[in-house]
């Protein structure tokens, strides 16, 4: 399951998407995760998800592709529509089983929830997939510049987030293939009581901690051999450039916005 994880890693492509300024795609993806809670009925949720299917339309990224990588988080999803389905109590009963009945409410609440979740791990995903970790750091960095005034490192802060989310899937696969290498040595994470398992878990993360810190430390090794002393004094080789198009992407999620504002129930 681990080799599916998308979030993090970055396929070159010449998309729209692709092509877009790192900043706007920053901008649009922070602005969505406010605008998708404007939804809050049928309508509304079909004019996102509809939004949502043009953005990975726009970005060449394969649908099914995507999906697969929702494995890592379909658990979450399907508690999240479970919880509301057992603790939603409005509206008429469609299910009554003497012990647990579902509600209309909590069966509508849930799907929202599950698609509003589903669409936010796509969008996110969609700007790791096609933004380098370079790109991000810059466009973070440029977005951030404002903190300065505040003696906040912007560059230093902006590096680490961008090396944190090109670190999620190396983690990742570095964790399948000590899972693999504990299965074939006969230890198995997925039976036996919840007790077992989490002893099983034990030599899962020893190794994989001391994995991470040794990929840390020679990250900051070659960073200190090629000169790395901070942001003071740095020139750029990419320089970023706003087009068109990255504004009127901008306008676009600023119109869906008010489009759902004047569509809520």
């Amino acid at each position: 399951m681990m080799e599916k994880m998308i979030f993090g890693r970055y396929i070159p492509g010449n998309s729209f998407v692709h092509m877009l300024d790192p900043r706007s795609k920053l901008l649009f993806v922070f602005a969505f995760i406010i605008v998708v809670f404007l939804a809050n009925n049928t309508l509304t949720y079909g004019i996102l998800l509809a939004f949502t299917l043009i953005v990975i339309l726009l970005s060449k990224i394969r649908l099914y592709f995507l999906i697969n990588g929702l494995k890592p988080v379909i658990f979450l999803m399907l508690f999240t529509l479970i919880l509301h389905l057992f603790m939603t109590r409005e509206g008429p009963v469609l299910v009554d089983l003497g012990f647990m009945k579902i509600y209309e409410e909590g069966l509508r609440q849930g799907v929202y929830i599950s698609l509003r979740f589903l669409m936010l791990v796509f969008m996110t995903s969609i700007l790791t997939l096609t933004t380098s970790p370079i790109s991000i750091t810059d466009g973070l960095e440029v977005l951030l510049n404002p903190f300065k005034k505040l003696k906040l490192p912007v560059h230093e802060l902006a590096l680490m987030m961008s090396i944190s989310l090109r670190f999620i899937p190396t983690l990742m696969d570095e964790t399948d293939k000590i899972m693999k290498a504990q299965m074939a040595r006969g230890s198995d994470l997925s039976a036996g009581p919840i007790k077992d398992r989490l002893k099983a878990v034990v030599p899962l993360l020893v190794p994989l901690f001391i994995s991470a810190f040794k990929r840390a430390e020679d990250l900051a090794t070659a960073m200190e051999v090629r000169g790395y002393r901070g942001g003071e004094g740095r020139t750029k080789y990419r320089l970023l450039k706003w087009h068109a198009k990255d504004t009127i992407i901008l306008i676009a999620l600023v119109i869906m916005a008010v489009l759902l504002w004047m569509l809520r129930g």
